[in-house]
């Protein structure tokens, strides 16, 4: 059996070539497991993936709709932003969702930790679940234009099932949701 913590790629030298304040991105030369030399590009994400399902007491939730310029498509997705990593991602989740949605929750779970792209970034996603919420005023930030929509969390589970939602952070979080659901965990 392998030494799964032994990196097996070999880098040669490392260059920076695009930063922004989100991202930057670097080529590296390799010597990948094989013995073969090659390029790795590597993003690394200067924030962390925030996504929060707010479900009320009826197993409500709600979900955020909004243009996605890279994809040149409609999205629909869970409440979802980031957070700065040395910040409490609860304190970013929090904003989140109030900024995008107006709810606000006195009761927070952390229910997942997922790597969004991991054969091209760092990025990490951390998902919570929100209970006992109030309402109030949403304020997106400028660059957001959201419809936010309340859906019973089991049409958000077939949307996921249907392809209506394809937002990684979202199928995760719906998916991880409904098997707490199926295992009697949500208390």
């Amino acid at each position: 059996m392998k030494n799964q913590s032994l990196n097996p790629w070999k880098t040669l030298s490392s260059e920076k070539i695009y930063e922004n304040p989100w991202i930057s991105l670097t080529e590296h030369q390799v010597t990948n497991p094989g013995g073969g030399n090659g390029i790795y590009g590597e993003v690394h994400f200067k924030n962390l993936a925030i996504g929060i399902i707010p479900l009320d007491e009826e197993n409500n939730t709600w979900l955020v709709g909004q243009y996605r310029y890279p994809l040149k498509q409609y999205s629909w997705e869970i409440p979802e932003g980031g957070g700065l990593l040395n910040n409490d991602p609860l304190l970013s989740a929090q904003r989140e969702l109030l900024e995008e949605t107006g709810i606000k929750a006195e009761k927070w779970i952390e229910i997942q930790k997922i790597h969004l792209s991991n054969s091209v970034s760092d990025e990490l996603g951390i998902i919570y679940l929100a209970r006992q919420l109030s309402f109030g005023e949403s304020s997106p930030e400028e660059s957001e234009d959201l419809i936010v929509r309340k859906v019973p969390f089991e049409t958000a589970y077939q949307m996921v099932l249907n392809g209506e939602i394809t937002d990684s952070l979202s199928v995760a979080a719906i998916l991880k949701l409904k098997i707490m659901f199926l295992t009697n965990e949500l208390v």
